[in-house]
């Protein structure tokens, strides 16, 4: 994992973009769809490099997805990209129909998901897209931290047989792992071992669970930090172990508490070692317009809010 400090700044899309040109090369079988957004995705640059095997499907999510699903049935590999509101919520039925029922290898990758979509306000913010994705069976559902982290998702997606739903934001993030991080789906990573309490966290709030953790170290509190880059499947083995050894647990995400990471943490704790638990997400509420950093503030995304759960929930454990 790469310092605290000087860290470079790279929104997750830019990778996608990136990456679907190099992946482009290895894997012929490779198609990308989009709906009119490809310059906000970044599929533009996959289809700048193959023009022949790059899909614009309009202003027409439903049908991005069902060609999609077509093109699967026809031995491609689809990638297909919108926006996460449009991806889950308009094309939910075609997702679900036409993809997950019958396991089609389609490769769902949406961008500017989460209130850090910022000015373009609440309808465009998508934050139950997680759970919408991870209540379809057979769906694989991942939210990188960052750029390296978003290459090696995609590049693992591609690999794999079966829908994938892989979940991007819109602004740059700090990079976290060096080239050498080794990704496993369903594999949860350790970025930060600690003893008084666990922060399960996902795609942005992993740098602000470990500003969270360096704080709270100087207050002689010590705190472990989880990359839990994929939902689902979840890493109930690991979730477990790290509950058992600290007996407080956090979990923190750029998506509704219901739903998403902190419920499904919530369900393996509930079914095999009940401690306390306390979720640092969005409340029961809608995202609104405004600049993301001050989004993040305003819904209690940062660092200082998971400082304020950690105390709560070592409070409640009696640790």
């Amino acid at each position: 994992m790469n310092s605290q400090q000087n860290q470079q700044l790279i929104a997750n899309r830019d990778a996608y973009g990136q990456i679907l040109v190099e992946l482009g090369q290895s894997v012929p079988e490779l198609v990308v769809l989009d709906a009119d957004l490809s310059k906000s995705t970044k599929t533009s640059e996959f289809a700048k490099a193959y023009p022949e095997r790059f899909f614009d499907m309009g202003i027409a999510e439903q049908n991005l997805m069902g060609t999609a699903a077509g093109l699967a049935l026809a031995g491609k590999i689809p990638c297909a990209s919108t926006f996460a509101v449009f991806a889950t919520g308009r094309a939910f039925d075609q997702v679900r129909n036409t993809i997950a029922y019958p396991g089609l290898n389609v490769k769902i990758v949406a961008t500017h998901a989460g209130i850090t979509v910022g000015e373009d306000g609440a309808s465009h913010q998508a934050i139950e897209d997680i759970a919408l994705m991870r209540v379809l069976p057979g769906m694989t559902v991942i939210v990188p931290a960052d750029a390296t982290e978003t290459r090696k998702a995609v590049t693992a997606a591609v690999a794999v047989k079966g829908p994938v739903y892989i979940r991007l934001g819109r602004t740059a993030v700090p990079v976290l792992f060096g080239e050498d991080y080794q990704f496993q789906i369903g594999k949860a990573v350790v970025l930060r071992d600690g003893a008084d309490a666990v922060v399960f966290a996902t795609g942005v709030m992993v740098h602000e669970a470990l500003l969270a953790a360096v704080q709270l170290a100087e207050q002689s509190v010590s705190v472990a930090v989880v990359d839990v880059h994929t939902i689902k499947p979840l890493d109930v083995e690991l979730i477990v172990e790290l509950a058992r050894r600290t007996g407080a647990v956090v979990t923190a995400e750029e998506h509704s508490i219901y739903g998403g990471l902190g419920s499904a943490v919530a369900e393996v704790l509930g079914e095999h070692y009940p401690v306390p638990l306390v979720r640092v997400g969005v409340m029961d509420r809608f995202g609104e317009s405004g600049n993301p950093a001050e989004l993040m503030e305003a819904l209690g995304l940062t660092a200082p809010h998971i400082i304020k759960a950690v105390g709560q929930v070592r409070l409640r454990s009696g640790r």
